[in-house]
């Protein structure tokens, strides 16, 4: 069975930084594309980040230029600068195949932007 197990949220000021992770157990990850999502309160999960096997990087844009995907083996991270109020929610990562996540969503990790 898939288990995602997200991590390195918190607390942080407008302008901050956050590196999350996310270890993924349960399969072989290293053919797949994963990926970051999010889900802010009051609505609904959307993508972040994406990276494929080979490396490749799409963004959404409300992020670009701010966040960075990266994985190694079975951990992908999301390195989050320049952070927004905007950017508060619920962060999780899944494999994503035809652009859908694949399996069931794990504990994700909140990340909150206030002063």
């Amino acid at each position: 069975q898939v288990h995602f197990v997200e991590s390195g949220g918190g607390l942080v000021q407008p302008g901050g930084s956050l590196r999350l992770s996310c270890v993924a157990s349960g399969s072989t990850f290293s053919i797949y594309t994963m990926g970051w999502y999010r889900q802010p309160p009051g609505k609904q999960r959307e993508m972040v980040a994406l990276i494929t096997s080979r490396g490749s990087t799409t963004y959404a844009d409300p992020v670009k230029g701010r966040f960075t995907i990266s994985r190694v083996k079975n951990t992908v991270y999301l390195q989050m600068n320049s952070l927004k109020p905007e950017d508060t929610a619920v962060y999780y990562c899944n494999v994503v195949v035809n652009a859908t996540p694949l399996h069931s969503w794990g504990q994700g990790t909140q990340v909150t932007v206030s002063s």
